[in-house]
């Protein structure tokens, strides 16, 4: 029996050497060092060799990155490509039953990756600015009322007032800009008074990191103003308390700048130990930077009785879920100069911020799935070890009884204890997310001479020079700064 049980504990202390605790980021790390360094060919030539996102499961992630390298390259069809396969995907795709076994028995990581709920939204914003980019504005304007179609399906998730994320300022505010490039001023009013709502109903009027935009303010007067919505000017000067002052437009158009920072921040995982509370309750204790709650766990629905001597196997049960770490950038604002003049944008999304926050809404929902995840496994190890043992016995040819039950008791320690090796290797929290996502986006309104326009754009140490023909119209123009 010592021979077994030393066999079993070396067995255990070989878990870090069997097992990868290596995070999906860390599997990446190729792949996001050459988008931070802008080497775009050798990021897209490492995601086609990654055969982590070859498997089914994280066929979306494969999708959305190859998406957003082909939109830094310039390659405006292939990304949307992709990005369309991302977005089908989305739409058609569940998770399973297959998806909720393997999640119980193994960890989240096997399970269909489905993406984070901003993600969502931002995948319009990369579709639409590729349409754009093409001239295909009709296609733009779908991806625009795609966003309505995606906050509807974000609120349905959660009861009417919930304290969630159910809507996206940066998104609504995409959105106007959006229909004021395909000429729907009334369209592009209503997303900007949405966005201004978004903002006005947020506590401090911080929503997750953004102040409300100056800009935002401005576009929502002047597009109430063109639409002859007084009533809408007076109500919001109200609100806002601010007048409103019409502007002429620029007689080559404008343009919108969008300055992508960084990447957003990494997913890692955190292990907690919760503890039971009182007598064998069933209620176990979180207590964490997110804050301290209890969960409650009903232990008959494994056929364990409250009162089972059992329990005292769950006295304390360790977790793996998901946290974010955010990157840190020194401070910069972005600006263009223009015609002898310089404009500074403002901070319209802020990813470090928000993805955060949103984990953190859900945080109590990822600490009892974890949980539920460890007790399931808990009862797979008791149940090898009963089959274990009463195979031993069944099988045993030793006349001595009291041998034959060590035999039986070995047998079954050695059983439960693989089990639990193969418990503790996989429990694992899900640290995959769209990675390349930028950071922070920073936007700026630039008015446009007639004909050629020479900008120099400045974010940081880095600077870009183009040129831009005004035609009178509103144009978008975005640039991502990966470092």
């Amino acid at each position: 029996m010592k021979k077994t049980l030393k066999r079993a504990w070396i067995a255990w202390l070989c878990v870090p050497v069997l097992f990868s605790c290596a995070t999906y980021n860390n599997k990446m790390s190729g792949y996001y060092k050459s988008i931070g360094q802008a080497e775009y060919y050798r990021a897209k030539s490492l995601l086609e060799q990654n055969s982590l996102l070859q498997h089914d499961r994280n066929k979306l992630l494969y999708y959305m990155e190859m998406g957003k390298v082909c939109h830094l390259l310039g390659s405006y069809d292939s990304s949307n490509l992709y990005l369309n396969l991302a977005d089908n995907l989305i739409e058609q795709k569940r998770k399973t039953l297959g998806d909720v076994v393997v999640g119980n028995l193994v960890n989240p990581m096997m399970q269909t990756y489905l993406g984070e709920d901003f993600e969502r939204f931002l995948l319009h914003y990369y579709k639409a600015l590729n349409y754009l980019y093409k001239g295909e504005t009709a296609e733009a304007v779908v991806e625009a009322r795609r966003i309505t179609l995606s906050t509807q399906a974000q609120q349905d998730k959660f009861k009417p007032n919930a304290n969630r994320y159910t809507e996206d300022a940066f998104a609504l505010i995409f959105q106007g800009l959006i229909y004021e490039a395909a000429g729907e001023i009334n369209n592009a009013f209503i997303s900007y008074r949405n966005a201004t709502d978004l903002f006005l109903s947020a506590q401090g009027l911080n929503y997750y990191g953004v102040r409300m935009p100056e800009q935002l303010k401005t576009d929502l007067f002047r597009t109430a103003g063109q639409m002859g919505f007084s009533d809408m000017v007076e109500l919001y000067q109200r609100k806002l308390n601010r007048n409103y002052q019409p502007t002429q437009t620029a007689e080559g158009g404008e343009l919108i700048v969008f300055f992508e920072r960084g990447m957003v921040p990494e997913k890692t995982e955190q292990n907690f130990v919760l503890m039971q509370q009182g007598n064998g309750n069933g209620v176990f204790l979180f207590n964490s930077q997110y804050g301290s709650f209890n969960i409650p766990v009903d232990f008959s629905a494994a056929g364990i009785s409250s009162n089972h001597s059992r329990l005292n196997e769950f006295r304390t049960i360790r977790v793996a879920v998901p946290s974010y770490t955010p990157r840190i950038y020194p401070f910069a604002e972005g600006t263009v100069s223009v015609n002898g003049q310089k404009y500074t944008a403002e901070l319209v999304e802020d990813l470090n911020t928000l993805a955060p926050e949103i984990l953190k809404e859900r945080i109590l929902k990822e600490v009892t799935t974890a949980l539920t995840r460890q007790v399931t496994k808990k009862l797979t190890e008791a149940g090898a070890s009963a089959v274990a043992r009463e195979i031993s016995k069944s099988s045993s040819k030793e006349k001595d009884e009291r041998k034959k039950e060590r035999n039986a008791e070995t047998a079954a320690l050695t059983a439960g204890l693989l089990v639990n090796l193969f418990n503790t290797a996989t429990e694992k929290a899900d640290t995959r997310n769209w990675q390349s996502l930028p950071a922070m986006i920073q936007y700026v309104r630039v008015p446009l001479q007639k004909g050629s326009n020479q900008l120099s754009l400045q974010l940081g140490g880095s600077a870009r020079n183009i040129t831009i023909l005004g035609n009178g119209k509103l144009q978008l123009y975005n640039w991502a700064v990966n470092h």
